[in-house]
């Protein structure tokens, strides 16, 4: 396929996109079931008939395209929205993850043939909420804010919990390779890894502020260019030390996004519009990568494990992780109730394909199955459950 051709599929698969996603809006559906199939459609199974199938290159694409998105969302992120509610937020995107997996991991195990290792990755795989996929549908609803903090919680778990995904997801992979490796150093990685992707995302936010501002490029359209710069090193040396580095990218935008520096507004849409064009991107190559003819075998077990997940393991994570806050019922089921998978899950679930472990085809396919799911039953059904449980309207502290 020459150049041209190529470029010519991409503008139109972009151009279809953007169009359909206004109809997403319409029907309260997450814009990434549509962006998936379009991608589907245009896959080697599809009326397109590209055939791809190459899960390094996918992963290479999704972890870029996460780097923007995380760094978009922090950007967007109002520190005082969210300090009053920091540590529930936190305990929702950490230890909120571990019992998702865990349970999760635990019951898959339990109703299929796979090892408890293999079972546990799953599990971790499909661990992490989608905040785009969520707040797409609360914007796209005449902007009816929800009561008691729950959208800023919301915000701050599906920002900060993809680095606890990501890890676990990671972890896994190793010891399914290792499985002589002890518990003892996986915790003490769990914990390096955290912690110098805190400290690392404080020290590179506050010198991006400094540095961005003092710098005085001569042509104005450079900023933008030098904050991608910056984030991708602040990703890049985060991991190379150790540590995780979608989380330093987050902290660093949330340091950089509540900070006064050059061209603010400015930087602010250009990396909004940039979040939405790596989404597009990485879900049509994400549907692209699916063979809709290896979904069909799994779709019973993938309706068993996805019921059990939004139905059980993250209402479980939910009120067990905001047992000592001073959070309403009807705030934790509604809380319980938004736990959308989206494009995380799908992109980490490409690892195992690309290290090589055994099973990894179908549980790509379990994944995938997931969050489609996720996103048709629940997507779908946020702001009419929002209304049942009377948190819309104005907001309120709690």
């Amino acid at each position: 396929m020459i150049p041209e051709q190529l470029i010519l599929i991409g503008a139109l698969l972009l151009l279809t996109s953007i169009i359909l996603s206004k109809t997403s809006h319409r029907l309260g559906i997450p814009s990434l079931i549509f962006f998936l199939l379009i991608g589907m459609l245009a896959g080697s199974e599809g009326l397109g008939g590209i055939y791809f199938d190459d899960a390094t290159i996918t992963q290479f694409i999704g972890t870029v395209a996460l780097v923007f998105i995380l760094f978009s969302g922090g950007l967007d992120t109002k520190w005082g929205e969210v300090k009053p509610i920091l540590w529930r937020g936190v305990a929702l995107s950490t230890v909120g993850v571990l019992i998702t997996a865990v349970a999760l991991g635990l019951f898959i195990n339990w109703i299929t043939g796979f090892s408890l290792i293999e079972s546990l990755l799953i599990g971790s795989i499909v661990s992490s909420t989608d905040a785009a996929a969520v707040f797409a549908i609360f914007r796209s609803r005449g902007g009816e804010k929800l009561k008691n903090n729950i959208e800023p919680t919301l915000e701050l778990e599906s920002g900060t919990n993809d680095p606890m995904a990501y890890f676990l997801t990671t972890t896994l992979i190793f010891l399914v390779l290792n499985p002589t490796t002890s518990i003892q150093s996986t915790v003490l990685l769990l914990i390096q890894s955290i912690g110098l992707g805190v400290i690392l995302g404080v020290v590179f936010g506050k010198g991006m502020v400094m540095l961005i501002n003092k710098i005085d490029l001569h042509i104005p359209g450079l900023y933008p260019v030098l904050t991608i710069a910056l984030a991708f090193l602040t990703f890049t040396v985060t991991y190379f030390v150790g540590g995780n580095g979608l989380l330093s990218v987050y902290i660093a935008a949330l340091i950089l996004g509540n900070s006064n520096f050059v061209q603010k507004k400015v930087q602010m849409q250009f990396f909004d519009g940039l979040a939405w064009l790596m989404q597009i991107v990485m879900f049509i190559t994400l549907g692209l990568l699916v063979f809709p003819s290896q979904i069909i075998p799994i779709i019973g077990i993938g309706l068993v494990i996805s019921f059990f997940l939004i139905l059980v393991a993250r209402p479980l994570a939910v009120f067990l992780c905001l047992l000592p806050f001073k959070v309403g019922v009807k705030d934790q089921v509604f809380m319980s109730w938004v736990g959308i998978r989206g494009a995380v899950p799908i992109i980490l679930a490409t690892f195992p394909i690309a290290a090589g472990v055994g099973n990894a085809n179908m549980i790509f396919n379990i994944v995938f199955f997931i969050t489609i799911t996720s996103a048709l039953i629940q997507g779908s059904t946020i702001n009419v459950f929002a209304k049942f449980l009377g948190l819309t309207g104005s907001a309120t502290e709690e």
